[in-house]
């Protein structure tokens, strides 16, 4: 049974609730635009929510909307202000933030939910109110919960000599560190693990023309796709993907191409989620892998 209705969730009384009965989100409308729920229905939640924090008020979790490349003036920027909230149809909801007074750019969401299953449609929208051109490319942060697995795939591989030519850049940030255990390497696949325990962050970029990542936490496994085009420029040395973590959560991140935005025009990213259950993985290889996530 379909249902879209306003809620009280944590501590945003007014708050939209999607469900079809098999899993549910829940958006708040005072901060946005953000999805701050998202599970299989009556368990776990698999974004990760921060307690109030007035020291840093813009760390609060969930799935959000920023710009790249990073800048503290441009992309670090407050959504504490109330959002306008649009029932459109069925399974569709439309999230627009007030235009930033520090940026001119308006961002908004669509969400749409599946009549039934897990699928769910995000739709990144960002347009320039400036009366100049923005360049600026749409980035689409989802913050996990602790205690679980990310995995995320290469592009196909091939051999040697049959294969010459590079097929992706792997990015490295100032912190990241490859011999920190949380890492796993295989053929065709990275994993990180979020340890509550480890006190260092990591990052890593890199690009695939089919972009996904998963995350596994308990035997829930959340998956996102997006998909990037190998003829355009990307962010940080040319990512559609980036990961990173520290001790208390573990982001996964899909960025879209960089774009000269004329006034009034927008751009558009495009993510697709689904869940599974009951899912187990005996070991971390390429063969269990692939079979996860058949």
């Amino acid at each position: 049974m379909f249902s879209m209705h306003p809620i009280s969730f944590d501590r945003w009384p007014d708050s939209w609730r999607l469900s079809n009965g098999d899993v549910e989100l829940v958006i708040p409308t005072r901060i946005g635009p953000r999805v701050m729920r998202y599970g299989f229905a009556g368990e776990q939640n698999l974004f990760k929510i921060f307690p109030p924090d007035p020291a840093n008020p813009r760390i609060r979790g969930g799935h959000r909307l920023w710009v790249a490349p990073e800048r503290l003036e441009t992309t670090w920027i407050d959504d504490d202000l109330p959002v306008s909230v649009e029932p459109l149809e069925d399974g569709l909801l439309r999230v627009t933030k007030p235009v930033e007074r520090q940026t001119g750019l308006e961002k908004q969401m669509l969400v749409r939910l599946a009549p039934s299953g897990s699928t769910v449609e995000v739709i990144h929208r960002v347009r320039n109110c400036n009366p100049w051109t923005v360049e600026f490319a749409p980035w689409a942060l989802t913050q996990m919960a602790p205690g679980g697995l990310a995995i995320t795939g290469f592009p196909p591989r091939g051999t040697h000599p049959e294969n010459l030519l590079p097929t992706n850049p792997l990015v490295m940030w100032a912190y990241t560190d490859f011999s920190d255990p949380r890492w796993k390497w295989t053929r065709k696949h990275l994993i990180l693990k979020q340890d509550p325990s480890a006190a260092q962050p990591l990052k890593v970029g890199l690009f695939n023309p089919d972009t996904w990542a998963a995350y596994l936490l308990g035997s829930h496994l959340f998956l996102k796709r997006s998909t990037a085009d190998p003829a355009r420029a990307y962010p940080d040395f040319g990512c559609s993907f980036e990961t990173y973590t520290n001790h208390l959560m573990l982001e996964l991140e899909t960025l879209g191409p960089l774009s000269r935005v004329a006034p009034g025009e927008a751009v558009e990213h495009v993510e697709h989620w689904s869940l599974r259950a009951d899912v187990h993985l005996p070991e971390l290889t390429d063969e269990a892998l692939e079979s996860l996530l058949k």
